[in-house]
């Protein structure tokens, strides 16, 4: 039997079904796995070994008794550190926020317990989330398991990196502008941003969305099920929809799918990426998929007003703060929220309004194609201790064109792997489509996932 660390949660639950290993084995490996890496990815937080292994031998009972809570009982699972625990402070990866227990567990740990999953720690994130890396006040620096001098990614940190270096299958991030795709991508990993409202946050707020980050498509898809089921705290949520989640094998021949290799706005695609995001549409296109290039969709307007109001939203939390926990904030992201200050009202508002721009720009596409291929990001990942890829916090957004219309448009979209640089670091694809075809695009995913070439192994520590 493989690692079981590395097994897959669909594999898992058929050896617990099957008898051929137990939750509790399966955690032991697991925890094992996190000590001999954690030192170096710093991708956890509040690990609490004790309360899973509780969990652990009450999912193995179950099993025993053939009476499984749900489909993901006795499977290890992390969740991002801004998702709420019950009894976990909630510091959102930044210094500046005082340490109160959860009152209550969020929606979508609500969900994995009734379905029985371990979930044995949370993971790690950037202040108030707002970094596309695993630069944090609060916790110590993530770190990517392909090359230790690189980022994982962010805001999803720990979630990428664990994933990666396989602290168990099943890792929950979240994402406002490319969260879990982007370390998805930079990880080499799956990452779904759901349609908005499949799944239930609590807070929701515009363009936020929780969803899975695993290593197979098929696992993605599993979580999914678990995760979408309907929690009446989510005033924005879909109403409940009988997806069989499951359903994976779809036809490629005759999908029309878009190539958008650049968006002119933002950081240069670097060529290893584009070549990489080519090759995968030619192997798409070579199953029967007709692939058209679509000329860019997003404006330097667009991007730059999601930038003026993100910026204003964080000003305006962050001033509210006393003076002494002010200070704490990490000072890129004080720099960047603090310079939107002086903006007035009209210019806030303008900014606003490119959430709307954006989501008639990106809707459009889809009038004409299935779906949308493109890079998770323009670059490979960069340097770890660079908290953003430019060096600049006033041009902090410039390399999440690819994620960012996805959040504002309420369509799908996911990250999988379709190759690595040079030096060996993961090449992240985006497959978006229509709002609400969250199985469509999966399936589409599942096909590449079956039709690119062998993959690497997974990073050792």
């Amino acid at each position: 039997m493989a690692e079981l660390a590395d097994l897959s949660a669909v594999d898992l639950v058929s050896a617990y079904r099957s008898g051929e290993t137990s939750p509790v084995e399966v955690l032991d490996a697991v925890l094992e796995r996190v000590e001999t890496c954690e030192p170096k990815l710093c991708a956890t937080y509040a690990l609490d070994a004790d309360a899973a292994r509780a969990e652990a031998l009450a999912s193995q009972e179950r099993w025993r008794r053939g009476a499984p809570a749900g489909p993901v009982d006795g499977v290890p699972v992390t969740v991002k550190e801004n998702i709420a625990t019950k009894g976990t402070p909630v510091p959102l990866g930044t210094a500046a926020t005082e340490l109160v227990a959860a009152r209550n567990d969020a929606p979508a740990v609500a969900r994995l317990r009734e379905s029985g999953a371990v979930i044995f720690t949370k993971t790690t994130m950037p202040d108030y989330g707002m970094l596309s890396s695993g630069a944090s006040s609060f916790h110590h620096l993530a770190r990517n398991p392909w090359d230790l001098s690189r980022t994982p990614g962010g805001s999803s940190a720990g979630a990428g990196a664990a994933a990666a270096a396989g602290y168990g299958p099943l890792h929950v991030g979240t994402d406002i502008g490319g969260s879990i795709r982007l370390p998805a991508g930079w990880c080499g990993v799956v990452g779904l941003k759901p349609s908005f409202g499949r799944i239930p946050v609590d807070p929701p707020y515009a363009g936020r969305v929780i969803g899975p980050m695993t290593r197979t498509v098929t696992d993605t898809a599993l979580l999914s099920s678990v995760l979408a089921a309907p929690d009446a705290r989510d005033h924005t949520a879909l109403p409940p929809a009988d997806l069989d989640w499951l359903a994976l094998d779809g036809e490629v021949r005759g999908l029309r799918i878009a190539l958008l290799l650049d968006h002119q706005v933002g950081l240069p695609v670097a060529p290893e990426v584009t070549a990489a995001v080519v090759a995968a549409a030619h192997l798409l296109e070579s199953a029967g998929a007709s692939v058209e290039p679509i000329d860019p969709f997003l404006s330097r307007e667009m991007l730059d007003g999601m930038d003026l109001f993100w910026r204003f939203r964080s000003w305006t939390d962050i001033s509210a703060l006393p003076a002494e926990r002010r200070a704490r904030v990490l000072p890129g992201i004080a720099q960047w929220a603090t310079s939107a200050r002086d903006a007035t009202a009209a210019q806030v508002f303008h900014g606003y309004s490119q959430m709307d721009a954006i989501s008639v720009a990106a809707n459009r596409v889809v009038r004409d194609f299935d779906h949308v291929l493109s890079p998770v990001a323009p670059i490979p990942a960069f340097p770890a201790e660079q908290a953003y890829p430019t060096g600049d916090p006033l041009r902090g957004l410039e390399h999440i064109a690819f994620t960012l219309p996805y959040n504002m448009s309420g369509q799908p979209a996911v990250s999988v792997n379709c190759g690595w640089t040079a030096d060996g670091l993961p090449i992240g694809l985006q497959i978006a489509g229509r709002r609400f075809d969250d199985l469509g695009v999966l399936r589409l995913a599942r096909a590449y996932e079956r039709l690119r070439p062998a993959q690497r192994p997974w990073p050792q520590l």
